[in-house]
């Protein structure tokens, strides 16, 4: 949810990020109108019963021959207040509704516009040239016996998969070395939840334009999460954290379901876009007035797995209309894929600022001693796509893959994947 103060004192602001995000800029001046007639209310309310209280000493004061007429004067007064409660009950309820749509207004600087509208912030590294014609990953894939699309298809469907062999081996190898990474940077590993209640779902912000991309249970009113993101957010709700020693970092490793809705025929071929993956997901719980300066740490994170995988990449900072609605600023880091000739998105790190933290009501004790919402970053450490990019990146003519330097640690020291004859 948004900061009621910057609705009332500064609308000015959530029209802006509203415009900038293609979003509906008359939800600002709906939620203006729905906050005054909410305040009234529980003025009016608060009025009421002041007054009712008030009468209730005067009735015990009365003597006996007067109590009937008060009696009944008392209750008329009781009735206007419980419907003045009703009226405030229902405002408010209204006024939630309303502000509920309203997006994280974003940061400053955030690029407007849609999809395409992203600012490119740096390249890094040299993109691969082969003197060979380079094969998709799905073909390398088959080739080293890593990835079994036919029968993750027989078994579960379109768009699920089995890694065996190496292509097993790597994902658990790319994600133990990002656990070590973590772990370096003062992260505590969780391995969480994948199903959810509705009101954590609710609380990250993921039941909005996008909540048909989310498997439901309906028999248990459970969701199940596309991304430990959720459960993270979920893990301090309705708490408050202690602060004073820096933000609350945790790594949450999980399996993520999506539905990819509408995205029918696209990306199809290969693990690229598919119902089923592994990640290592950051989290950060930090003061409000450090939330920036954590989110190009999460960043920096990124980076380094990324170049520790010889990975050619490039740091976007996403366009408003891109945003989910609890972002107020997000980075994405996208990596070369040489057979597609483009960058393609593999990993993310968002800036939520205090909105989900409202919703969940996680706040931390400031030195006055109040209680005021944290702010919550995510970013994702490592996850199933990355292998594309690393199969494609090095992969040799034969149909061998050169394993990153990095990641030989984590494979008992296994230098190539060979192809299975």
């Amino acid at each position: 949810m948004i900061d009621p103060q910057i609705l009332r004192e500064s609308p000015e602001i959530l029209r802006r990020s509203q415009e900038a995000r293609g979003a509906s800029v008359n939800l600002v001046d709906d939620a203006v109108d729905a906050d005054s007639r909410r305040r009234e209310s529980i003025g009016e309310f608060e009025r009421l019963r002041a007054e009712q209280n008030l009468f209730g000493k005067t009735v015990a004061a009365a003597p006996k021959d007067e109590k009937r007429a008060l009696v009944a004067q008392a209750q008329e007064l009781s009735a206007r207040v419980k419907a003045a409660q009703q009226v405030s009950v229902d405002a408010e309820t209204e006024f939630t509704r309303i502000v509920g749509a309203i997006a994280n207004p974003i940061i400053d600087g955030v690029p407007a516009g849609g999809e395409e509208n992203f600012t490119t912030l740096r390249e890094v590294g040299q993109k691969p040239v082969f003197d060979f014609e380079p094969r998709d990953h799905q073909e390398i894939g088959e080739l080293l016996k890593a990835i079994d699309i036919t029968r993750g298809t027989k078994v579960s469907g379109s768009r699920f998969y089995f890694l065996r062999g190496v292509g097993a081996r790597l994902e658990l190898a790319l994600m133990n070395m990002a656990l070590d990474k973590a772990l370096a940077e003062d992260f505590v590993p969780l391995i969480t939840p994948t199903l959810v209640r509705p009101e954590i779902m609710a609380g990250t912000g993921f039941l909005g334009e996008h909540a048909d991309e989310i498997y439901y249970l309906p028999a248990d009113d459970l969701y199940l999460t596309g991304t430990s993101e959720v459960a993270l957010a979920g893990y301090h709700s309705d708490e408050i954290l202690d602060l004073s020693d820096g933000p609350l970092r945790y790594a949450g490793w999980s399996t993520c379901y999506r539905r990819e809705a509408g995205s029918a025929g696209k990306d199809n071929r290969g693990i690229l876009r598919v119902h089923q993956f592994n990640k290592l997901e950051m989290f950060s719980y930090v003061h409000p007035d450090l939330a920036e300066a954590e989110h190009d740490k999460l960043v920096g994170f990124q980076e380094a797995m990324l170049q520790a995988c010889g990975l050619s990449y490039r740091v976007i900072d996403v366009a408003a209309g891109d945003l989910g609605s609890s972002a107020a600023r997000k980075f994405d880091i996208e990596a070369w894929v040489p057979t597609q000739g483009t960058y393609r998105e593999l990993t993310s790190t968002s800036n939520c600022t205090t909105y989900q933290a409202r919703r969940l009501d996680i706040r931390h004790r400031g030195e006055s001693g109040k209680t005021s919402p944290v702010a919550t970053l995510n970013g994702t450490l490592a996850t199933t796509r990355w292998l594309v990019a690393i199969l494609e990146t090095h992969q040799k003519a034969d149909g061998s893959v050169t394993v990153p330097e990095s990641l030989r640690p984590y494979l008992g020291g296994l230098e190539t994947f060979e192809p299975v004859k």
